[in-house]
Order: structure tokens, then C-alpha cells, then sequence
């Protein structure tokens, strides 16, 4: 891959971390990337090894992840605030990622972290892609 096709995937990728609860599709970040969707799409996966979709999801329930540690949404608002439009796949791919149901993450106890600066926080409770989650320790 050449330097010119990665800064365009960069472009696009940059998109998502910034438009995560846009609706965005294949169609519109190719445009971005200046690539047909097919194109785009395989370029993607090889660059950044998990396609646009999962990358863009992951942003997502990154993003859900910090609304439900503040506790004032309900599971469905935070749904709907992070670009998801079914809570269901939102649900699934939620307790896919982080090993338990956004309802058990949002009413776990969360003050342990409370004091971490937001960019290590940002690390620490990234989620984890392609089903890897683990489960959360039981109180």
C-alpha cells in the first residue's frame, strides 16, 4: 500500500473518530478516501486489520462506554447519542466488546477510576475488538 492510499485511510478513519454518531457508511468514508467502497473497504482491513464497520463500532461503544460510567442516560439514550440506531445490535455488540450488558456496566460502581486522567482512561477502558472481552469481575 502507498503513502498516498494511507493518508487517504487516515482521512477517512479520522472521520469516524470525530463523526462516530454521524450515520456514516462504506459509501461516504470511500468518498472521503477519494476510493471506490470495494477498494476502500479491503485497503481498511489491511491497513488497520478490522474493517470500517468494526473500527467505526468500537468508536461507538468507546464512546457509550464513558456516558454510562456518568450515569445520567439511560441505556437507550446512550444508545441513540453514539450513532447506534437499533438497541439491540447496540446491546450485542456492547456486551460483545466488554464482556457484560451496557445495564450491568452502567450500574456498576465506577468511582475506582474516578481520579484517572481522562487520556489513560481513554486507554484503560477502550474496548476490546474481535470478541476478546473478558468478563467483568463480580462484586
Amino acid at each position: 500500500m502507498n503513502v498516498d492510499d494511507l493518508r487517504r485511510l487516515r482521512r477517512a478513519r479520522d472521520q469516524m473518530d470525530r463523526e462516530y454518531a454521524s450515520p456514516l457508511d462504506v459509501t461516504a468514508l470511500a468518498r472521503t478516501a477519494l476510493m471506490s467502497p470495494g477498494h476502500f473497504s479491503r485497503s481498511f482491513r489491511a491497513a488497520y486489520g478490522e474493517t470500517p464497520y468494526s473500527y467505526l463500532m468500537t468508536r461507538r461503544i468507546e464512546r457509550a462506554k464513558a456516558l454510562l460510567r456518568r450515569g445520567d442516560l439511560s441505556v437507550t439514550e446512550v444508545c441513540f447519542e453514539v450513532g447506534c440506531t437499533s438497541l439491540g445490535s447496540f446491546s450485542s455488540r456492547f456486551t460483545e466488546l466488554v464482556g457484560e450488558t451496557p445495564s450491568a456496566y452502567r450500574a456498576r460502581d465506577h468511582e475506582d477510576g474516578a481520579a484517572i486522567p481522562a487520556c489513560v482512561a481513554k486507554v484503560y477502558t477502550r474496548p476490546v475488538r474481535n470478541g476478546e472481552a473478558k468478563s467483568a469481575p463480580r462484586s
